[in-house]
């Protein structure tokens, strides 16, 4: 059966990347097939490009928790009952036999709420994991207060006992509430899928209770890159694309950098530059680039380094830039680590070595020109396998969305984790 209408739902209705990103990416490739869209969101949705795709926009008209006064973000991050209220209102008035419901990005306006509201249309929702919201605390599996992942199972002893928070053991304390709110609300529902960015991360995902059987893996969408390849073995820089902030691993990549006196590029900003510039003055830091800006700015690598400490389960920067020709150093905490370095499209360390990161940066600048071709050659003809084109991610959506519609009976299991 195909779908009437798609309810793309998220926090925002303007973004630089991330989950808002692809919630927005999914409305323009959805109208190009002649699907009617109503995007519900948080904010003002102040998005001209939604009224120019004639798509119906339902906003809340809030601001993201950190931009609220501390009691009113405590509230209404544990449950947004403003959110709750204007979604089931809109599914009340409209909804039809043949709406599909997709939920992206919910953390950081909408609340663990919208799971309620989405609980009589559950069996047509397709819940996206974009991150480790849905069963961790604090979203990503991760320590902070010993920078490391964490493998504990969510709300167990353990994890109540341990300080990971970023902040605080308060904030820590809130965020269990919270966890413990949005529980209750997934377990009201029937849903229809619950869509992974990488098969990796079924395990932690199950490991918090959401049921296997609703796992289904979609990976994120990357641009294709050029017909001609970076000719990374004439290159000797290393490029990092991201947030400078301590858990992307910026300091670790000025101090290695620094070490070998390989030069680098730091693609974005954040609040540790002056500490990048301090560790290693030689850096190249741009600011956040356009697509073109970052494409340039490959064009002239030797290897895109992605020392992030968080367990990433997807890194679009690595996928594009493999895509491009150019490989890829990154932590084997990463999920795409075994995949990248599998294949030969680049090299993975051990984050806890704290000499891992130099070593594989110093076996990349001393590669020799040939292998140095074979592997650049490899991350391009490979990097297929990493993420999808934006037309099979939309193949992937409507497909969720036909098995969404499809009498429960005859629905096949998911297809194995790819």
């Amino acid at each position: 059966m195909e779908p009437e209408r798609i309810v793309v739902i998220n926090d925002a209705s303007t973004a630089r990347g991330g989950a808002t990103g692809l919630a927005l990416l999914s409305v323009r490739l959805l109208r190009a097939r002649g699907l009617a869209v109503t995007y519900v969101c948080g904010d003002g949705g102040d998005n001209d490009e939604l009224a120019a795709l004639g798509v119906e926009v339902v906003a809340l008209g809030q601001g993201r928790l950190l931009e609220r006064g501390r009691l009113a973000a405590l509230h209404a991050g544990l449950w947004n009952r403003a959110a709750a209220r204007m979604l089931a209102g809109w599914i009340g008035r409209t909804d039809r036999p043949r709406t599909v419901y997709h939920l992206h990005g919910w953390a950081q306006i909408l609340s663990p709420a919208v799971f309620s509201a989405l609980a009589p249309v559950a069996r047509r929702t397709v819940v996206h994991a974009h991150d480790f919201f849905l069963a961790c605390p604090n979203g990503v599996y991760m320590d902070f207060q010993r920078m490391q992942p964490c493998r504990r199972v969510p709300l167990s002893a353990a994890c109540l006992a341990t300080h990971c928070d970023k902040r605080s053991r308060a904030e820590k304390g809130w965020r269990v509430l919270r966890h413990a709110g949005l529980r209750r609300a997934f377990a009201s529902g029937d849903w229809a899928a619950v869509a992974m960015i990488h098969p990796g991360m079924a395990e932690p995902l199950s490991r918090a209770g959401v049921p296997a059987r609703l796992l289904t893996a979609l990976r994120n969408p990357a641009e294709a890159g050029g017909a001609e390849r970076v000719r990374a073995e004439a290159n000797d820089r290393v490029v990092f694309v991201g947030r400078l902030s301590e858990e992307k691993g910026p300091l670790d990549l000025a101090h290695a950098t620094a070490a070998l006196g390989m030069p680098v590029t730091f693609v974005g900003a954040g609040p540790l530059e002056a500490e990048v510039r301090r560790l290693n003055p030689a850096a190249e830091i741009t600011g956040w680039q356009d697509r073109a800006g970052v494409a340039r700015h490959l064009g002239r690598a030797r290897a895109l380094a992605m020392p992030s400490r968080l367990p990433e389960p997807f890194g679009l920067a690595a996928a594009e830039a493999a895509r491009a020709g150019v490989p890829v150093v990154l932590p084997d905490i990463a999920l795409m680590a075994a995949e990248i370095a599998g294949e030969g499209m680049g090299l993975a360390y051990d984050p806890d070595d704290p000499h891992g990161l130099e070593a594989a940066l110093g076996r990349i600048r001393s590669t020799g020109a040939e292998d140095m071709a074979a592997m650049s050659r490899r991350a391009h003809e490979g990097a297929g396998r990493l993420a999808a084109t934006p037309e099979a991610w939309a193949d992937g959506l409507v497909s969720l969305y036909r098995g969404a519609l499809a009498p429960r009976a005859a629905r096949r299991a998911p297809p194995p984790a790819a």
